[in-house]
């Protein structure tokens, strides 16, 4: 098992949290994590693996941040 902590912005923290450390199995990727939050990857518009975008298709590793954003609108 590892220790990812995983930080949610806007309104993904609804009904969760703002960052919590949550443990999961050697190979989870931030897709992974994502269906585990039940949140819809397509609402996900940046995957932040410590404070570096990419795809969500990347492993994590124990000690690892995730940050997911949703779109920000405005107008």
């Amino acid at each position: 098992m590892i220790k990812v902590e995983v930080r949610l912005f806007a309104y993904f923290r609804e009904g969760r949290w703002k960052r919590k450390v949550l443990e999961f199995e050697d190979g989870t990727t931030i897709s992974d994590i994502i269906k585990y939050l039940n949140i819809d990857e397509d609402e996900v518009s940046m995957f932040l693996l410590n404070g570096v975008d990419g795809p969500a298709s990347r492993k994590v590793k124990d000690g690892d941040v995730i940050s997911l954003f949703p779109p920000i609108g405005g107008g």
